[in-house]
Protein backbone atom coordinates (compact mmCIF):
# COMPACT_ATOMS: atom_id res chain seq x y z
CA UNK A 1 0.00 0.00 0.00
CA UNK A 2 1.21 3.36 -0.73
CA UNK A 3 1.16 6.04 1.88
CA UNK A 4 0.97 9.31 1.55
CA UNK A 5 1.37 12.62 3.29
CA UNK A 6 -2.63 13.60 4.80
CA UNK A 7 -3.70 10.40 4.15
CA UNK A 8 -6.37 9.04 7.06
CA UNK A 9 -5.18 5.58 8.05
CA UNK A 10 -6.47 3.21 10.23
CA UNK A 11 -3.80 2.28 12.92
CA UNK A 12 -3.38 0.30 15.74
CA UNK A 13 -1.97 2.28 18.87
CA UNK A 14 -1.23 -0.22 21.23
CA UNK A 15 0.49 -1.23 23.35
CA UNK A 16 0.38 2.28 24.82
CA UNK A 17 1.62 3.93 27.79
CA UNK A 18 0.30 6.40 30.54
CA UNK A 19 -1.80 9.56 28.86
CA UNK A 20 -0.89 8.46 24.82
CA UNK A 21 -3.88 8.26 22.81
CA UNK A 22 -4.32 4.40 22.48
CA UNK A 23 -7.08 1.52 20.50
CA UNK A 24 -7.26 1.08 16.79
CA UNK A 25 -7.77 4.67 15.67
CA UNK A 26 -7.84 6.67 12.56
CA UNK A 27 -4.79 8.83 12.11
CA UNK A 28 -3.49 11.16 9.80
CA UNK A 29 -0.16 10.56 7.98
CA UNK A 30 2.32 13.89 8.82
CA UNK A 31 5.59 12.52 7.47
CA UNK A 32 6.58 13.59 4.24
CA UNK A 33 6.10 11.29 0.98
CA UNK A 34 10.25 10.97 0.38
CA UNK A 35 10.17 9.75 3.86
CA UNK A 36 7.00 7.36 3.26
CA UNK A 37 8.40 5.95 0.69
CA UNK A 38 11.59 4.84 2.12
CA UNK A 39 11.48 4.41 5.71
CA UNK A 40 9.95 1.76 7.30
CA UNK A 41 8.51 4.14 10.14
CA UNK A 42 5.82 6.49 9.44
CA UNK A 43 5.25 9.74 11.40
CA UNK A 44 1.33 10.20 12.30
CA UNK A 45 -0.84 12.62 14.66
CA UNK A 46 -3.82 10.66 15.83
CA UNK A 47 -7.77 11.57 15.40
CA UNK A 48 -10.12 11.37 18.58
CA UNK A 49 -13.87 11.79 19.10
CA UNK A 50 -14.01 13.12 22.72
CA UNK A 51 -11.39 15.21 22.64
CA UNK A 52 -10.88 18.34 24.47
CA UNK A 53 -11.11 21.47 22.40
CA UNK A 54 -7.08 22.92 22.85
CA UNK A 55 -5.36 25.20 20.28
CA UNK A 56 -3.39 21.84 19.40
CA UNK A 57 -6.04 20.30 18.21
CA UNK A 58 -7.96 20.43 14.96
CA UNK A 59 -11.41 19.58 14.05
CA UNK A 60 -12.28 17.02 11.45
CA UNK A 61 -15.27 15.44 9.68
CA UNK A 62 -14.36 12.14 8.91
CA UNK A 63 -16.62 9.56 8.30
CA UNK A 64 -19.96 11.50 9.27
CA UNK A 65 -18.22 11.68 12.91
CA UNK A 66 -16.58 14.68 13.91
CA UNK A 67 -13.57 14.29 15.93
CA UNK A 68 -10.50 16.04 16.43
CA UNK A 69 -6.74 15.73 14.92
CA UNK A 70 -4.44 15.59 17.69
CA UNK A 71 -0.98 17.64 17.00
CA UNK A 72 0.04 17.10 20.42
CA UNK A 73 0.27 13.32 20.46
CA UNK A 74 2.60 13.18 16.95
CA UNK A 75 4.29 10.28 16.93
CA UNK A 76 6.46 7.30 15.07
CA UNK A 77 4.98 4.28 13.83
CA UNK A 78 6.01 1.40 12.41
CA UNK A 79 4.48 0.89 9.08
CA UNK A 80 3.10 -2.54 10.36
CA UNK A 81 0.90 -0.73 12.71
CA UNK A 82 -1.42 0.08 9.58
CA UNK A 83 -4.36 -1.59 9.17
CA UNK A 84 -5.93 0.26 5.67
CA UNK A 85 -6.02 3.48 3.95
CA UNK A 86 -9.49 5.42 5.05
CA UNK A 87 -9.10 8.13 3.29
CA UNK A 88 -7.75 11.76 2.46
CA UNK A 89 -7.89 15.19 4.05
CA UNK A 90 -9.12 17.84 2.25
CA UNK A 91 -6.79 21.29 1.36
CA UNK A 92 -8.33 23.33 3.91
CA UNK A 93 -8.04 20.87 6.62
CA UNK A 94 -4.25 20.28 5.05
CA UNK A 95 -4.09 23.82 5.67
CA UNK A 96 -5.07 23.99 8.83
CA UNK A 97 -2.39 21.09 9.72
CA UNK A 98 0.63 23.04 8.26
CA UNK A 99 0.02 25.75 10.33
CA UNK A 100 -1.05 24.27 13.74
CA UNK A 101 2.48 22.42 12.81
CA UNK A 102 3.83 25.40 12.27
CA UNK A 103 2.94 27.76 15.45
CA UNK A 104 3.51 24.40 18.03
CA UNK A 105 7.04 23.55 16.90
CA UNK A 106 8.31 26.18 14.83
CA UNK A 107 7.61 29.86 16.47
Amino acid sequence: MELKQYDIVLVNLNPTIGSEINKTRPCIIISPNEMNKHLRTIIIAPMATSSKNYPTRIEIKHNGKIGRIVIDQIRTIDKKRIIKILGRMTKPEIKEVKLVIKETFVE
